[in-house]
C-alpha cells in the first residue's frame, strides 16, 4: 500500500490521463460531419447518438440502457444534461470515471441506478447522491477534495449503499445511520433542553423565533461533539441536520428563515471529541479506502551515509539560538536556487503502527485529558509509538494564577519517537489560517485551532481541543526553527481556481520547504541560504512574497509563486537586505507592509525599505533605533529577540536589558517622509513592561492585537500576560511621554509540575507562546520537547 512518506517523494509525479483517452471516441467522430457540426458537438459532448453508442451492450433507444459507460470524455459538471438523462429510466450502472466534473447536478433523475464510478474527477462534495436511493456500490477514488467525511456522508444519505470504494461497509453504515444518530439526537435535544429552553416565552414573535433559531443553531454545531476529531466535519453536518429536525417536528417551530447550506470545511480545521469504545471497533472491523493522492509517488530514500564534506559541516558553528551569538562571518552564498524537486526527506510521519487502516493519523504526542480515556489496548499501542503520558501535579498554591483550563501537554517532536527526549528545543508555532473560499469556511468556527509548531526534526499539526497530532513532517538530517502559513489560489480544473493553506518550513540547512498540507504532500523547496534560516514571515497583502531571515545577515524577499495542478513551480529572488548582524525576528509594519520591514538582530533593532518599485535589489538598513541600556543611556548596541506589532503603532520588543520590554511608537520614531539611508534614530518609548529579570535570550514574545495582549515566557516555565487594551488610548495621546514606572503583568501562568515517567521536569524555558487571534487557545512551546496547550476559560 501506498505511504504517506512516498507520497512526498517527487514533485513531478502528478499523472493526467493522456490527451488521446480523453477524446471522443472514433466512431462518434464520424457522425459529427464538417468542423462547424464537430465545434457544436464540442459544446455538449453528450448526445442520444453518444448514449446510444456507449451503452453496454450498445442499443437504439435510451430507456433500454442498462449499463453505460461515460469514461475518459472529459466531461464537465454542465454536460450532464438532466432533461436527456431522465429518459435513462432503466439505467442501473454508470460510470463516469476518468472525467472532470467537479460535483453532480442535483436533478439527473435515475430512479434505477445501483452502480456508480466516479473515479479520478474533481469531485467537491457528495451530498448531490442522495437523488439516486437504490444505489449499491459507488467509487469515487482519486477525487482529491473528498474526505473520510465525505465517507460516513453517503453512509448515511445512501440507506441501500453496500459497497464504497470497494469495501463492504454495511456493518460500519449501520451504526452511522443509527447508532450514531441515536447519540447526536440525544445530545442535540439536552442541549436545548440545557441551554435554550427556558429562552423560548410562552407567547413568541416572528422575530424572537428567528432569533433563537440562529443562536441554537449555531451553539449546537459548536458545543455538540461526537466521535473521533477527524470526522468533526460529518458530526457539524448531521447535528445541524438534526436540530433543524426537532425544531420543527419536536417544537413545531416553521424554519421560514434562510439557512446557510452546508459547506464543506478543510481538513485540517475540525472540531472533535473522543470516540466511543463501540464506535472504535465498529471502525476497527470494516475499513474504508483512503483518498489515493493525484500523483504517483516515489519513495523517500532514509539513512543515507553523510559525506566527509557533511562530516566536516556538522562541525562548523551551529547557530542553535541558546548559543549563536559567536556566529562566524563566512561570505555571502552564491545565488540562492529555487527548486521544483521536493525534499527527499520531507515525509509525513506515519507507520503501520502509528496509522488508522483507514489512514487517518494517530498522534505521536499526547495530552493528560485524554489519557484516562484510553482503553488498555489504545495507551499500549500509544506507548509502542513512543508517547509519553505528561500527569500535571496539583500546584502547591492549590489554585491558578490564570483563568484558562490546561488541555494538553504533548511531547510530539521527539527524535526517533523516543519516550527519553526531553532535550529536543521547540521554536515556533503559529495558528493555521481559515479559508475565506465558500466550500470551505465554516460558519460556525470564527478562528482555526490547528497550531503548526516545529522543533529537532519535525514539524506537527496540532488539533487544540482534542491534543490530536492531525500530521507530522520528519527531515532526519534537519532543525526547524520557523513555521509560516499563507493561502494560495491554486489552479484545479481549466481557469477555476480554490484556495488552499501552504506551509512554509525553514531552519538550519537554510531550504525552505512548501508543504500543501489538506493534500499531505511536501511539493517543493527553495534553497535560499548557505546558512541556517532563523525565522520566516509571509506578507499579508502579496501572499506568494515570503522573507527569509538568515544566519549569512541577510534577510531576502522570494515570490514562491502559486504550484499548477502539476504542483510545478517557479521561485524567484526579488530583494535582499543586508543586515549588520544576524537578524532573529521580523515584523512587517501593518499600515504599510509592503514598504516597510523591522527586524530584532543580535546587535540592535533595523529598519528597511522594501518597496518594490525601487531599482536596488540589494539595500543596506534605512533607520537604526536606540533603546535605552542598563545604565539608562540611549544605545543601538544590544539584541533585540523578541518583535512584535501590538495595533498599527505600537511596536512590542524585547533586548537584552534584564527584566524589561519595551513599548515604542514606530510613527514617532521613525519619519517615513525623510530620504536617506542609514540613520539611527531613538526609539519613542510609550512604556515598559516589567518582566523575568533573567538575562537568558531567545525568549520570544508575541502579541494578540484583537485582544491587546502581549504574551512572553520566562526561563522557569511561566507565561507573562499583559492586557493593555486600557493603556493604547493614553499612548496615543502621550506624544513620546510616559510614565517611569513599568506594567506589571496582568496574569502569570504558572507552569504545572509534570511527571514523565514518574519523574518531575524542572528547568522549562518558554522559548515561544502564542495564542489565536480570538484569544481562545494558548500554546507554549518549551525547551524540554513539551507542548503546552491552555485554553481560556
Amino acid at each position: 500500500m501506498e505511504t504517506p512518506s512516498q507520497q512526498m517523494g517527487s514533485a513531478h509525479c502528478l499523472q493526467l490521463n493522456p490527451s488521446q483517452d480523453r477524446g471522443l471516441p472514433e466512431e462518434v467522430g464520424q457522425l459529427l460531419g464538417d468542423c462547424s457540426r464537430r465545434a457544436k458537438i464540442k459544446m455538449s459532448k453528450i448526445t442520444t447518438e453518444l448514449l446510444l453508442e456507449r451503452a453496454v451492450p450498445k442499443s437504439t433507444r435510451l430507456r433500454k440502457i442498462e449499463t453505460l459507460n461515460l469514461s475518459k470524455l472529459q466531461l464537465k459538471t454542465g454536460d450532464l444534461d438532466p432533461r436527456l438523462f431522465s429518459r435513462l429510466r432503466h439505467l442501473q450502472k454508470l460510470d463516469l470515471s476518468d472525467n472532470l466534473l467537479d460535483k453532480f447536478p442535483n436533478s439527473l433523475t435515475l430512479p434505477d441506478l445501483r452502480v456508480l464510478n466516479c473515479n479520478n474527477n474533481q469531485l467537491e462534495d457528495v451530498t448531490a447522491l442522495k437523488q439516486f436511493p437504490l444505489l449499491e456500490e459507488l467509487n469515487y477514488e482519486n477525487n482529491g477534495y473528498l474526505t473520510l467525511n465525505d465517507d460516513y456522508k453517503v453512509m448515511f444519505l445512501l440507506q441501500n449503499l453496500r459497497l464504497l470504494n470497494g469495501k463492504d461497509i454495511t456493518k460500519l453504515a449501520n451504526h452511522v445511520r443509527h447508532v450514531n444518530s441515536r447519540k447526536l439526537t440525544s445530545k442535540v435535544t439536552a442541549h436545548w433542553e440545557e441551554f435554550f429552553r427556558d429562552q423560548l416565552p410562552e407567547k413568541y414573535t416572528a422575530e424572537q423565533v428567528k432569533s433563537i433559531k440562529k443562536k441554537f443553531l449555531k451553539s449546537v454545531q459548536t458545543n455538540v461533539v461526537y466521535g473521533p476529531s477527524s470526522l468533526s466535519e460529518f458530526t457539524r453536518w448531521r447535528v445541524k441536520m438534526i436540530a433543524e429536525e426537532f425544531l420543527t417536528g419536536s417544537l413545531g417551530l416553521e424554519l421560514n428563515t434562510d439557512t446557510e447550506t452546508e459547506e464543506n470545511m478543510d481538513e485540517n480545521e475540525e472540531e472533535s471529541a473522543e470516540s466511543s469504545k463501540e464506535a472504535a471497533e465498529e471502525e476497527a472491523k470494516v475499513t474504508v479506502t483512503p483518498r489515493k493522492r493525484k500523483r504517483n509517488c516515489s519513495k523517500s530514500r532514509y539513512g543515507r551515509k553523510k559525506s566527509k564534506s557533511q562530516a566536516k559541516t556538522k562541525k562548523e558553528t551551529v547557530p542553535n539560538p541558546r548559543n549563536s551569538s559567536q556566529e562566524e562571518d563566512d561570505p555571502a552564498p552564491d545565488k540562492a536556487r529555487a527548486s521544483n524537486e521536493p525534499a527527499e526527506e520531507a515525509t509525513a510521519e506515519q507507520g503501520d503502527e502509528g496509522t488508522h487502516k483507514n489512514r487517518e493519523q494517530l498522534p505521536k504526542g499526547q495530552s493528560n485529558r485524554r489519557s484516562s480515556q484510553l482503553t488498555g489496548e489504545q495507551k499500549s499501542q500509544e506507548q509502542d509509538n513512543g508517547v509519553v503520558n505528561l500527569t500535571p501535579v496539583r500546584n502547591s498554591k492549590g489554585k491558578e494564577d490564570f483563568s484558562a483550563e490546561p488541555l494538553h501537554f504533548l511531547q510530539c517532536h521527539s527524535k526517533g519517537n523516543s519516550r527519553e527526549d526531553f532535550k529536543t528545543q521547540l521554536w515556533s508555532c503559529v495558528f493555521e489560517p481559515l479559508l475565506d473560499c465558500a466550500p470551505r469556511k465554516d460558519p460556525i468556527v470564527s478562528c482555526s485551532r490547528t497550531v503548526a509548531t516545529c522543533g529537532g526534526e519535525s514539524v506537527c499539526l496540532i488539533d487544540c481541543e482534542t491534543g490530536m497530532v492531525l500530521k507530522k513532517y520528519k527531515v532526519p538530517t534537519e532543525e526547524f526553527f520557523s513555521v509560516a502559513w499563507t493561502t494560495l489560489p491554486m489552479v484545479i480544473s481549466d481557469s477555476r481556481k480554490k484556495s488552499h493553506n501552504i506551509l512554509a518550513a525553514a531552519g538550519r540547512r537554510g531550504i525552505v520547504k512548501l508543504i500543501h498540507v489538506a493534500a499531505d504532500f511536501c511539493y517543493g523547496e527553495i534553497k535560499a541560504h548557505k546558512k541556517p534560516i532563523a525565522t520566516v514571515c509571509f506578507s499579508p497583502t502579496q501572499k506568494t512574497h515570503l522573507f527569509t531571515a538568515s544566519y549569512d545577515k541577510r534577510i531576502v524577499l522570494w515570490d514562491i509563486g502559486i504550484p499548477d495542478c502539476d504542483y510545478n513551480f517557479k521561485a524567484s529572488q526579488l530583494l535582499v537586505l543586508e543586515c549588520l548582524s544576524v537578524p532573529l525576528r521580523i515584523a512587517l509594519v501593518p499600515t504599510c507592509p509592503e514598504q516597510y520591514l523591522l527586524a530584532g538582530c543580535e546587535e540592535g533593532c533595523f529598519a528597511w525599505n522594501i518597496k518594490l518599485e525601487k531599482e536596488e535589489k540589494s539595500r543596506p538598513f534605512e533607520a537604526s533605533f536606540k533603546f535605552p541600556d542598563e545604565e539608562g543611556e540611549m544605545s543601538t548596541s544590544h539584541r533585540v529577540d523578541g518583535l512584535a506589532f501590538l495595533n498599527d503603532d505600537v511596536v512590542v520588543s524585547k533586548s537584552s536589558k534584564p527584566g524589561c520590554i519595551y513599548l515604542w511608537s514606530w510613527s514617532s520614531s521613525f519619519d517615513t517622509k525623510r530620504k536617506g539611508s542609514q540613520r539611527t534614530v531613538p526609539a519613542v518609548i510609550l512604556a515598559e513592561l516589567e518582566w523575568s529579570t533573567t538575562d537568558l535570550s531567545y525568549l520570544t514574545l508575541s502579541t494578540c492585537p484583537a485582544k491587546l495582549h502581549v504574551f512572553c515566557g520566562d526561563e522557569k516555565g511561566s507565561v507573562w500576560i499583559y492586557h493593555l487594551s486600557s493603556y493604547t488610548t493614553a499612548w496615543s495621546s502621550a506624544k513620546g511621554k510616559h510614565s517611569d514606572k513599568r506594567i506589571p503583568p496582568t496574569q502569570i501562568l504558572k507552569w504545572p509540575e509534570l511527571r514523565a515517567n514518574g519523574d518531575h521536569l524542572s528547568e522549562v524555558y518558554i522559548n515561544n507562546v502564542i495564542t489565536d487571534p480570538t484569544f481562545t487557545y494558548l500554546v507554549a512551546l518549551t525547551s524540554v520537547n513539551i507542548t503546552a496547550i491552555w485554553k481560556k476559560s
